[in-house]
């Protein structure tokens, strides 16, 4: 079966993480991807430990797929072989600070005259207007400013990060999506648009029901450590030799999950008997449900 993106030319002009992860997905379905690197230097990655046979697994681990060249885009000629580039380009994919294309000549406002069916991603920190537009995006500022750090940890503990880079991982996610629609809208019009991500953006979506909490029940979400604020059980427990992950969303799987622990009586307490109860008897709850399963090794469980 053809890709479903084939045929179609992307020139890569990001670095780092969120850029070339949505660039990688656009490769793995299809697209033919032209990554530009600095001369010297290349992806700044490419210097990050760990190494495997001499290269860094951190830029493996994004880049695969893709064709590679140098450009100094600050010298004439560069400039000259990227805009042949990007005029026979379906897509143009860029993550450095806003402004930085225009000043070296390859703005949207400019490009889209040059080719008006190219497809322009641009994926920043904090968006391309407003007063928060110039700073650099980095995951880990932009975890804690959208308040994703302040939902993760234990309610006496600190604030924790997310344990992959979620921010930038996400936002090339949503920058792939954004450019799959906008050539979906050019079969259909005939010209490209611009795409713009906007890191603290992504995030912030990803509140969902924490923020319907704070918006429409007043509430204040916080640390819970593994604890699900509206599902329980949901959460990590104590088998006899390791830990192991139970997650039960329905009075169904309630029933079931008492007749597999052997206490179906379980499924029949009132404190239990519907999810709302169970979440208001957590404390209750959780104390039985770890006293089982510790009875057992966790394969015996699994």
């Amino acid at each position: 079966m053809r890709p479903p993106l084939a045929g179609i030319r992307v020139v890569d002009l990001t670095r780092v993480l969120a850029g070339p992860f949505c660039s990688m997905a656009l490769a793995d379905m299809g697209a033919e991807v032209i990554k530009v690197e600095e001369p010297g230097k290349g992806d700044d990655t490419r210097g990050w430990p760990p190494f495997a046979g001499g290269e860094a697994t951190y830029f493996m681990a994004v880049n695969r797929g893709k064709k590679s060249l140098t450009l100094n885009l600050k010298a004439p000629e560069g400039q000259d072989i990227l805009r042949r580039l990007i005029r026979r380009a379906d897509v143009l994919l860029e993550n450095f600070r806003p402004g930085t294309m225009e000043r070296l000549g390859f703005g949207w406002e400019r490009l889209r005259v040059e080719n008006p069916r190219l497809v322009y991603c641009s994926i920043s920190g904090f968006g391309e207007s407003g007063p928060e537009a110039s700073r650099p995006g980095y995951d880990l500022i932009v975890q804690g400013e959208s308040g994703i750090m302040d939902l993760t940890g234990f309610p006496d503990g600190p604030p924790v990060k997310v344990g992959n880079s979620i921010a930038d991982l996400v936002s090339g996610m949503a920058a792939a999506q954004g450019i799959a629609l906008a050539l979906l809208a050019r079969e259909r019009g005939g010209r490209g648009q611009k795409v713009e991500i906007g890191m603290l953006d992504v995030m912030a979506s990803l509140l969902t029901y924490q923020a319907g909490l704070y918006w429409n029940a007043g509430g204040r979400p916080g640390r819970r450590g593994n604890q699900h604020p509206s599902i329980v059980p949901y959460e990590v427990f104590q088998a006899q030799d390791a830990y192991l992950t139970l997650g039960v969303a329905n009075n169904s799987l309630w029933e079931r999950c008492c007749g597999a622990l052997g206490r179906p009586d379980l499924a029949k307490d009132p404190r239990f008997d519907t999810e709302a109860r169970r979440v208001q008897n957590r404390d209750a709850l959780i104390p039985l449900l770890n006293a089982e399963l510790g009875t057992r090794p966790a394969a015996e469980w699994l």
